[in-house]
C-alpha cells in the first residue's frame, strides 16, 4: 500500500511500514514542510493514504472538500505505538481507506467516516 506520513508521525513508523512491504514517504524527509493543504494534495496526486496525528486534515477533506485517497488519523498514541496501530488498521481497514474513508484510530478503538460522509 502507498502511504504518506505527515511530519507529526514518528519517523520510525516509516521503517516499520517499509519492512511490512508498504511504499512509504515521510514528509519529515522533505526539505521543508509545505503545509497541510499541499501535503493532502500530494498524497492524492500520488495515490497515497495520508497518515497523520493532525485533525486539520479532516476539515480540509470534509469542509473544504479537498480530494484525498484516504486518511488515517492516529490519536493518543506514543511514538512506539503508532506503527503497531497503523499496521493493524491497514490490515483490517485497507479497503475502506482505499475507497477514501477517514479512519481515526487509537488503542482499542477505530472510527470510520466513509467517503460519502454517512
Amino acid at each position: 500500500m502507498k502511504l504518506l506520513l505527515d511530519t507529526c508521525v514518528w519517523g520510525g513508523v516509516q521503517t516499520e511500514l517499509v519492512n511490512a512491504g508498504h511504499d512509504v514517504v515521510w514528509v519529515g524527509d522533505w526539505s521543508k514542510d509545505p503545509g497541510d493543504e499541499e501535503i493532502l494534495t500530494t498524497a492524492y496526486r500520488e495515490g497515497r493514504i495520508l497518515v497523520t496525528l493532525d485533525k486539520d486534515f479532516g476539515e480540509l477533506a470534509i469542509v473544504r472538500r479537498i480530494p484525498h485517497y484516504g486518511i488515517l488519523r492516529l490519536v493518543n498514541l506514543s511514538s512506539r505505538q503508532q506503527a503497531a496501530v497503523c499496521l493493524r488498521v491497514l490490515t483490517l481497514y485497507s479497503d475502506e481507506l482505499i475507497s477514501g474513508a477517514i479512519v481515526t484510530a487509537e488503542l482499542g478503538r477505530v472510527r470510520i467516516r466513509p467517503p460519502n460522509g454517512t
